[in-house]
């Protein structure tokens, strides 16, 4: 049995035992695609009746981790509009990307289907204002990135990190892509811009294993000049939902 079907016989087990009332389950992830590695946990998403609501849950089945992500079928549509709204998509790439575990009522494909139309549709264009604040805040590291000694490791490598960050959401923004965080940062960054996308990795790394940000504000300055060119004075920006605790 390859490492695939074992995931899957494990997965339908998981789900028969732990959500008898299911609707319908697919596998994703790296189990799904058959290239796991012997601490890949098991990621599942799992249809529920309307009543069950939803979550995120992980347990261990069998000695393995799993990620559960569950939904109920009525609020699934709503629930894909604000995964598409973060421009990561998690849940809707567990469905679009998935294999099917059971679907007893056609629940699943037609999740299926929703979800690879959200894909295709692609994440929401960033409005002037998110823009404005994005070319703001990669402009900050990148001015911190310059300004800071080589010496101050510990500094230079946490604005690195947001640096990175930064610049992929707008690098993705840019091409209309969907974005990550984690693993699937540099993949989807990658994805979007090949060339921009390595230069940003490449920089990355030669500020971890260099302590040299040269590479890396060269990247920058090119996305910045990309999408607007740096912006420093005439920022403005409003918050408007501090008192319910936004930032």
């Amino acid at each position: 049995m390859s490492d695939q079907e074992a995931a899957l016989a494990q997965a339908g087990r998981l789900v028969a035992e732990l959500f008898p009332q299911a609707l319908g389950a697919v596998l994703a992830g790296s189990a799904a695609q058959g290239c796991s590695t012997p601490t890949s946990d098991l990621d599942i998403g799992v249809l529920l009746p309307d009543s069950a609501g939803s979550g995120r849950e992980v347990v261990r089945h069998e000695g393995r981790l799993a990620e559960l992500f569950l939904n109920s079928v009525e609020e699934l549509p709503e629930f894909f509009e604000w995964d598409r709204a973060r421009r990561r998509a998690t849940v809707v790439f567990v469905y679009a990307q998935g294999i099917t575990l059971t679907d007893p009522y056609g629940h699943v494909a037609r999740t299926r289907q929703l979800a690879q139309e959200v894909v295709a549709q692609g994440p929401p264009a960033l409005t002037a204002e998110q823009w404005r604040h994005g070319r703001y805040v990669l402009t900050c590291y990148f001015d911190d990135l310059v300004d800071t000694p080589r010496t101050s490791r510990h500094e230079q490598l946490a604005i690195a990190d947001h640096v990175l960050r930064e610049a992929a959401g707008l690098v993705t923004a840019h091409h209309g892509a969907w974005t990550g965080i984690g693993k699937w940062l540099p993949r989807r960054l990658v994805a979007a811009d090949p060339v921009l996308g390595t230069a940003l990795l490449d920089g990355h790394q030669a500020v971890a294993e260099r302590a040299d940000p040269t590479p890396l504000t060269v990247a920058v300055k090119g996305l910045l000049d990309l999408i607007g060119g740096p912006l420093r004075e005439g920022y403005s920006h409003r918050w408007q939902a501090y008192e319910a605790g936004g930032t």
